[in-house]
């Protein structure tokens, strides 16, 4: 049986946020060097049929990015608190523990423990860039492996490539749905869906909003719809790592905006969330954002996006109707 190791290592992370090593996020252009590596994974079929990644947050969400941009889903993601600030040996270990049946591996972690990895298993020394950077963030070694991942000797792999984001172009051959000729990201990517998440408190209608990434705007929960989900539910997960809030999800939508971005247009359709669950801080994966709850008419002028405005009346009419 042929087997590959795909060492993938995590974006650019964020160090102005002030949050400590583990829960340090990525940067924008993290994220999208993430986005923009596993578009090539996929133009090159190189979809990966088990994923571990260290459970810091800036290795993790480099995963969720990579796997949601090939289609992968989340739950496929191992998180293994061993692959952070892991050794060479301990790295090993963890291949180790990979399932028999795994013909092409992802892992994702942190230097130098990675870089020690590659080297180790290469069966031939592996020259030095320029830069005396063997693996820079979001870079992708690809190996070719052993029958066993539990029998890995020094120089067992031969390396098939090293691949930087920024040698790749900024635009994929992906069309987007509905258009033939090439978009930056996949057809799905496209298509979207959002949550309003609303309390009563005290008898009073209440609206969370979280901050964007740079902090820069008000938002709601917002993204991509994932592969094998419905649109409510895909909208739900992204509030629980967005906004750090969990709740029922209406079954209809309250309305659908568009916006263009990559290359073409994005249409997302919007539900109501009655939030039943408030994450502590802790448990919240992007506890790096803002959020507050504020009423209806605050909630209409912090918002970045026009259309949210009217489904915010709307979703006022519709709690008063029952």
């Amino acid at each position: 049986m042929t087997r590959e190791l795909l060492i993938l290592r995590h974006g650019k992370s964020d160090w102005e946020t002030g949050d400590d090593d583990f829960h340090r996020p990525l940067t924008e252009r993290g994220r999208r060097s993430a986005q923009r590596m596993a578009i090539w994974m996929l133009e090159q079929k190189l979809m990966p049929d088990y994923v571990v990644a260290s459970p810091a947050e800036r290795a993790l969400t480099t995963a969720q990015k990579a796997c949601k941009t090939m289609g992968v889903r989340r739950q496929e993601i191992h998180k293994d608190p061993r692959v952070y600030a892991a050794a060479l040996e301990e790295l090993l270990r963890v291949l180790a523990d990979c399932p028999g049946t795994a013909k092409r591996v992802m892992l994702v972690g942190h230097n130098p423990g990675l870089e020690d990895l590659l080297t180790y298993l290469a069966d031939k020394p592996i020259p030095l860039p320029e830069d005396g950077k063997l693996l820079p963030t979001a870079t992708l070694a690809r190996l070719r492996m052993p029958d066993d991942w539990k029998k890995l000797p020094q120089g067992c792999a031969r390396l098939e490539s090293i691949t930087r984001p920024g040698a790749l172009p900024d635009t994929s051959s992906l069309p987007a749905q509905g258009h033939s000729e090439p978009r930056d990201r996949p057809a799905y990517y496209y298509s979207q869906s959002s949550v309003i998440p609303y309390r009563i408190r005290e008898g009073k209608l209440e609206i969370l909003v979280i901050s964007s990434i740079r902090r820069k705007h008000w938002i709601v929960p917002k993204g991509i719809k994932e592969p094998g989900m419905s649109p409510q539910e895909s909208a739900a997960r992204e509030a629980r790592e967005e906004a750090g809030v969990e709740g029922r999800v209406a079954d209809a939508s309250i309305g659908t905006y568009t916006y263009e971005k990559w290359g073409g247009t994005c249409t997302v359709d919007v539900y109501a969330m009655e939030v039943t669950r408030v994450l502590p801080d802790e448990e919240w994966e992007e506890r790096h954002r803002g959020r507050e709850w504020v009423s209806p008419k605050q909630a209409a002028k912090r918002l970045k996006q026009d259309e949210l405005k009217s489904m915010l009346d709307t979703l006022v009419t519709l709690l008063h109707a029952t």
